[in-house]
């Protein structure tokens, strides 16, 4: 066998003896279609459960503030009016990633209510959930929100 053969039986895309290793850009073509379709059905679904997980930031900050309100009640027989009375140094606070503005809708003696309002693109992919609020009996809201 000469020099010539021996690269032809070595070749991936040496067509000569039908022993064809490659890919042939109707083959490739078609691999990027179905990728790009599952990449379609993918990506709302992962915004959706990005959303979700986000909005637990929320939630989360929103039952620490109504037990601080519960503290505050049991001091003081009435329940703070802003977050200053509840010990920070603003009105409203951003939660730690800065999904959410925590903020005291309402209160008084005979109850309150916190709200937990999307901030940036959480506002823009969560809106069925604005604010997200908490009273002083425990009830959470907007419903379907709190899964």
């Amino acid at each position: 066998m000469n020099n010539i053969d021996d690269v032809r039986s070595k070749s991936l895309l040496y067509m000569g003896n039908k022993k064809t290793l490659g890919f042939t850009l109707l083959e490739l073509m078609i691999a990027v279609a179905i990728i790009g379709i599952l990449a379609t059905i993918a990506y709302p679904t992962y915004t959706s459960f990005v959303t979700e997980s986000n909005r637990t930031e929320g939630q989360r900050e929103l039952l620490r503030y109504a037990n601080i309100q519960e503290q505050y009640f049991v001091d003081y027989r009435t329940y703070g009016t802003n977050l200053i009375a509840l010990g920070q140094a603003t009105n409203t606070v951003l939660t730690e990633h800065k999904k959410y503005q925590i903020s005291v809708a309402s209160a008084s003696a005979a109850g309150f209510v916190l709200n937990a309002t999307p901030q940036g693109s959480q506002a823009t992919n969560d809106t069925g959930c604005i604010p997200l609020t908490v009273n002083h009996v425990g009830a959470k809201g907007p419903a379907g929100c709190w899964d």
